[in-house]
Parts: C-alpha cells; sequence; structure tokens
C-alpha cells in the first residue's frame, strides 16, 4: 500500500494545479500556492515535479493524450449532429485544459518544449478537421472546393484555439469559472460548426440552423 502513496501524491499535484491554472492563469499560480493548496511542504512537492515546467509539461502531455485518443473520431461523422457532439467535445476538451489556451503565448515564450508539441497539435487538429468536412462533403451536406474545404479547417482552427480568449475578454471575471462551462463550451461549438453555413445545401442548411438554435447557450455578461 505504501508504494502506492507516491503516485497518489504526484496525481493529487496535477490535479490541483491544473484546478488552479484553470483558475487563475499558470502565469499567476506558484508551486508555493500548489503546496499549499494541496497541504504538504514545497520539498514534497519538488520531490515529485522539480519546478512548475514539469507540472506544465505533464499536464500537456495528458491534454495531448486525450486529443489523440478523440479526433479519429471526425471519420466517424456521417451528418450534421454528429459534427455538433463531435465539436463540442472537442470544446470539452478545450475547457478541461482551458489555461493551455487562455495563457498560450505566455506559455510559448517559457516553455521552449511546448513549441513543437503545440505545433503538431495544431497539424494534428488541422487534419481531424479536413476530415470531418471530407465526410460532410461525401454525405452532399457540403460543397467546398479543396481550397474552400483548407481554408475552412484553418478558420475552425483558429476558432476553436482563441474562443476562450473571446470569451476571457468579453467577461473577465467569469467567463473561464466553472460555473460557466456549459455556456462556454456549446457557444464555441455554435460558432465553429457556423462557419460552415455558407456551405451547406439547402436542406442542411436548414437542419443546421435547427441544431444551433436548439443547443444554443445563452451569451455571456
Amino acid at each position: 500500500m505504501a508504494s502506492k502513496a507516491p503516485h497518489r501524491t504526484a496525481e493529487r499535484i496535477l490535479a490541483s494545479a491544473l484546478g488552479l491554472f484553470n483558475r487563475f492563469g499558470e502565469p499567476n499560480v506558484s508551486t508555493t500556492m500548489i503546496a499549499a493548496d494541496l497541504g504538504i511542504s514545497p520539498g514534497n512537492l519538488y520531490y515529485h515535479y522539480p519546478g512548475k515546467e514539469d507540472i506544465v509539461n505533464t499536464l500537456f502531455g495528458h491534454y495531448q493524450s486525450d486529443l489523440q485518443a478523440l479526433l479519429p473520431a471526425a471519420k466517424d461523422v456521417k451528418d450534421l449532429e454528429d459534427a455538433w457532439f463531435f465539436m463540442h467535445s472537442m470544446f470539452e476538451l478545450v475547457w478541461r485544459h482551458r489555461f493551455l489556451y487562455r495563457d498560450l503565448n505566455d506559455l510559448l515564450s517559457k516553455y521552449r518544449q511546448l513549441e513543437q508539441a503545440v505545433k503538431q497539435v495544431l497539424a494534428d487538429k488541422h487534419d481531424a478537421f479536413l476530415t470531418l468536412l471530407a465526410q460532410l462533403s461525401d454525405k452532399g451536406c457540403l460543397t467546398q472546393n479543396p481550397t474552400e474545404r483548407d481554408s475552412s479547417a484553418t478558420h475552425m482552427l483558429v476558432m476553436l484555439t482563441w474562443w476562450l480568449s473571446y470569451e476571457y475578454v468579453r467577461d473577465p471575471r467569469h467567463a473561464l469559472e466553472d460555473t460557466n462551462a456549459q455556456g462556454g463550451v456549446s457557444r464555441g461549438a455554435q460558432q465553429v460548426l457556423g462557419l460552415l453555413l455558407p456551405y451547406l445545401q439547402e436542406q442542411p442548411k436548414a437542419q443546421m440552423l435547427a441544431l444551433l438554435q436548439m443547443y444554443k447557450a445563452p451569451a455571456s455578461d
């Protein structure tokens, strides 16, 4: 039993750090704050993670693993409702690791190891969006040439990456709190899928508008 204690402590450190980073922003959270949140000594924390960079890199690795498990679902999209649930799942993952998006520029300037990892994540998400768009085209929902498809995938990627920054600017005191989770996720999914409206055939367009209305979240104050 005792052999499991270090592992549990390491996981508790990550859970605490993720919660604090998400709430206050990674630049505003020190390892001392994380240790205090857990009621452990800074030395105990450093035993598991010698510095905050190690915590950030580990959390990013968990996010990347979750993302790689989700992205293959793009090839299973058969209709607009599937597309909605895929996009909503993407935003749920972003929300769970929202400090990465909230503080992305700052993180990249401080933690060089993230540079290539983030570039790969962007490329993987772009490829998944291309796959989703191809699926919808094959099903007769979308009408796009290859240039339009690539452009749409890029616009979707940009919206996904910066949506929480937009939410934060509009309401810095509340936007990234846990109580806004469902609204922030739903609004993001709606805006990304709304980018496809100009390319949808008449019947799928009506279906998309109905879906967006059905799952519409109230605007943040």
